[in-house]
């Protein structure tokens, strides 16, 4: 299937045409048939194999990203709701003004990208980094859990297990790791940033006996040093293209 938005979107409308048809009591904007969100990834390796090139594809706040050994987790999309703030998003869920469904009209978003190899490729839903403390704990779960991995399905287990001991939400993930020769390299790789992040989540963090203004003020802290590298590849809101 190509990986072309509207080639995409078309697949999905398909889809939904066909599915039956309920009545429900809930009534207004929010009631969706068949409610759902889509991240994904479309990529090709360049001769070289020194650089990645693709699509990000979405619609609604599922995401992707990609992480770097260097600069760690990079998102490639932008949430489709009217905050696009990180933080401001886990401090008020707010709905999402683009979401797929069977009922009512919808769009994909598309945004290329190209990055230079080693990187990982990650698209997530919202119940692996909807329910942290602060954006940068995703980054540390998913680097954490690599660092105490021997194998990519021990990896897979332990990020499963984090994941549910604080989400809210079902959650689903997808990754891909590139220009690595093995898991070995791949995990080396990413020791230093690790130690970063870690050290960065854990410096002054608050307790469970912390009042409500002093757990906001750490996570604005962490939030305005972390943000410039986490946004800086995040697509132009449609005003900022405009």
């Amino acid at each position: 299937m190509s990986a072309d938005p509207d080639y995409l979107k078309n697949y999905l409308d398909f889809f939904h045409e066909r599915a039956p048809q309920r009545r429900s009591k809930i009534a207004g904007r929010m009631r969706r048939l068949l409610p759902t969100t889509l991240a994904a990834i479309e990529y090709r390796l360049q001769p070289d194999d020194r650089l990645v090139e693709g699509l990000a594809l979405w619609a609604g706040d599922s995401r992707a990203y990609v992480m770097d050994p260097e600069y760690g987790l990079q998102v490639l999309t932008r949430d489709h709701t009217e905050e696009s703030d990180a933080l401001e998003l886990l401090r008020s869920d707010p709905p999402m003004t683009n979401v797929i469904c069977a009922d009512r009209d919808f769009f994909v978003e598309e945004h290329d990208f190209e990055f230079p190899l080693p990187c990982v490729l990650v698209t997530a839903t919202d119940g692996f980094f909807g329910y942290v403390h602060t954006p940068a704990d995703f980054e540390n779960t998913l680097l954490s859990t690599l660092q105490n991995a021997s194998s990519e399905t021990e990896w897979a287990d332990l990020v499963r297990r984090e994941v549910q001991a604080y989400t809210a939400d079902d959650a689903s993930l997808c990754l891909v790791a590139l220009g690595f020769k093995d898991f070995a390299r791949l995990r080396s790789h990413f020791r230093a940033r690790q130690e970063i992040v870690s050290a960065f989540c854990r410096t002054n963090r608050p307790t469970g006996a912390d009042q409500a203004p002093t757990v906001r003020a750490w996570q604005d802290r962490t939030w305005h040093d972390y943000r410039a590298g986490y946004e800086a590849y995040m697509p132009a809101s449609q005003e900022e293209q405009a």
